[in-house]
């Protein structure tokens, strides 16, 4: 479960305050789908960074009972002259889980080659999404962020990562950011919807999707 309380996040650009979410109070119940909703620009990925704590909040506070994943995918943390092998070792030891059993896991799934031992600056955008998506899914989190991941590779590849993804989200808690409403409604139970600094929460996906899409008319 993950409790917002008076979350307010505020931005300042150029001397110029940009307020992004505003004094939000929301429950993310654990164990169930979520899908996030909002036009460009509304804050969902803020939000998200807020969650995972690659964000500092402005004021309020984020409360869990249990293990947030970073946003599942996300390479951008990797430092680039270390190896995959070494960059898996250190976010092993973040997560406090064996450090051997994840090298192996990734190793095998994202199926680098010789170049899981070589410095991932010499990776391409492909080979660091393999990395990012294997070390993902070789952790078991309470609640999974996902942020417009997209499976990358061939189309074996990508049915052995859709298989793993749809077997980890059944025993956990997710939120889920994408523009494709399809996708929304495969995954998600309940949704919720930035508009304007605020979010509303259904239990019930479709008054998310109906609410996010006359939004979209205004």
């Amino acid at each position: 479960m993950i409790v917002l309380r008076n979350l307010t996040k505020t931005f300042v650009l150029e001397g110029q305050r940009k307020t992004v979410l505003r004094n939000i109070n929301a429950v993310f119940p654990s164990n169930v789908a979520v899908g996030l909703l909002g036009r460009n620009g509304a804050g969902k990925s803020t939000l998200m960074n807020l969650i995972s704590g690659t964000l500092d909040v402005t004021s309020g506070e984020i409360l869990t009972d249990g293990q947030i994943s970073f946003p599942v995918g996300y390479s951008g943390s990797f430092h680039p002259d270390m190896t995959g092998a070494q960059n898996t070792r250190f976010v092993a030891r973040i997560y406090g889980v064996d450090s051997d059993d994840l090298i192996a896991y990734v190793e095998d799934f994202a199926e680098l080659g010789p170049s899981f031992h070589l410095p991932v600056r010499s990776y391409s955008s492909g080979m660091k999404a393999r990395l990012a998506f294997g070390v993902s899914m070789g952790i078991s989190f309470d609640t999974y962020l996902i942020d417009e991941v997209t499976a990358v590779g061939d189309a074996r590849f990508k049915r052995k990562s859709q298989a793993v993804f749809q077997e980890k989200i059944s025993q956990a808690g997710v939120l889920f950011v994408s523009h494709s409403l399809g996708q929304v409604r495969e995954l998600c139970q309940a949704g919720a919807v930035i508009e304007g600094g605020k979010l509303f929460y259904y239990d019930d996906v479709e008054d998310a999707i109906a609410h996010h899409l006359r939004n979209l008319e205004d």
